[in-house]
């Protein structure tokens, strides 16, 4: 009798089984029918982001183009209404009027590359090592410490300018390019940080742990081990210094007065005055032409390290 009852019960199928499979493959058919899109719904879709695109270009890329065709054209061009006749008239007549040794432009370049490249790789460095203590060393108040670096960013440098231009001035570093370069890695330095911190975060610390257990000191972990996956954050952070040490323009105005020293953004402003206080467009255009050329340059050639250090330092946690 038990014989025939364990035969029947093998045999009989299991229905709570069978029902949660079939309850199972159901919604997994539902999932993946609902997954597959319609493809009408893909071609909306691809149309309204290449629309997007068209006009985020068109936005964005037309007022350059507009920029460059001007640098090339005559002052009495660029004051009069288009003309289909001579809006396609093009010259240099602009361009060797602002590198002319009165302008001060080529000179204003000079001062600018100086600067520039200096804040970057001075914020570079400075940051690295920061954002290493930072990620690395755990210490009592090292979260408030670094809120405080953070809070830093929300302040504007024009709000404090003005104990700053004493304290530069009481140490002689007004008129001097050494002082605009600190004064700059001192602005740019917090986001530098905030990048490298959280680019050393995103790293593994087992990779530094295999190299202690090697012999390798820390400087060396960093600058072997370490700094390829810390390429990216400090492109951002070298190229975001260089860009806005490039375009400032109160900063310099402030900290510098002799000719000899100006910067690019100061420079520019001499140039836009023409005969009689009379505004020179055309200098003024071919000389901001001319400011455009470092930063399109730097950010095409960097863009991928940039993207990859604000997506995986910066964005991060």
């Amino acid at each position: 009798m038990s014989t025939t009852t364990s035969r029947a019960a093998l045999a009989a199928p299991d229905v709570s089984t069978r029902t949660l499979t079939t309850t199972g493959d159901g919604r997994r058919r539902r999932h993946q029918q609902g997954s597959v899109q319609h493809p009408r719904d893909t071609t909306v879709k691809r149309t309204l982001y290449a629309i997007a695109g068209i006009g985020s270009a068109l936005v964005f890329g037309v007022p350059l183009i507009w920029s460059i065709l001007r640098a090339f054209q005559s002052e009495a061009v660029i004051t009069q209404a288009p003309d289909p006749a001579t809006f396609f008239q093009l010259g240099w007549q602009n361009f060797a009027a602002v590198f002319a040794s009165s302008s001060h432009l080529l000179t204003g370049v000079v001062n600018s590359l100086i600067v520039s490249i200096a804040t970057a790789v001075l914020t570079a460095v400075i940051a690295t090592m920061a954002g290493y203590g930072f990620a690395r060393f755990r210490f009592r108040g090292a979260g408030l410490v670094f809120g405080l670096v953070l809070l830093t960013m929300m302040v504007p440098f024009q709000a404090i300018l003005t104990p700053l231009y004493l304290e530069m001035n009481a140490m002689g570093l007004t008129n001097s390019l050494l002082g605009l370069v600190l004064f700059y890695t001192t602005v740019n330095l917090p986001f530098g940080v905030f990048v490298m911190r959280n680019a050393f975060e995103s790293i593994p610390t087992e990779l530094e742990d295999s190299a202690f257990v090697d012999g390798a000191s820390r400087f060396r972990v960093v600058v072997s081990v370490l700094r390829p996956l810390l390429l990216p954050g400090a492109a951002t952070a070298a190229l975001y210094a260089f860009l806005a040490s490039w375009t400032e323009f109160l900063g310099a105005l402030t900290f510098l007065t002799k000719d000899s020293l100006y910067t690019l953004p100061v420079a520019l402003l001499n140039l836009q005055t023409g005969a009689y206080g009379q505004v020179s467009y055309g200098n003024l255009v071919a000389g901001s032409v001319v400011a455009m050329i470092p930063c399109i340059a730097l950010y095409v050639g960097l863009q991928r390290f940039y993207v990859a250090g604000l997506s995986s330092g910066a964005l991060k946690g």
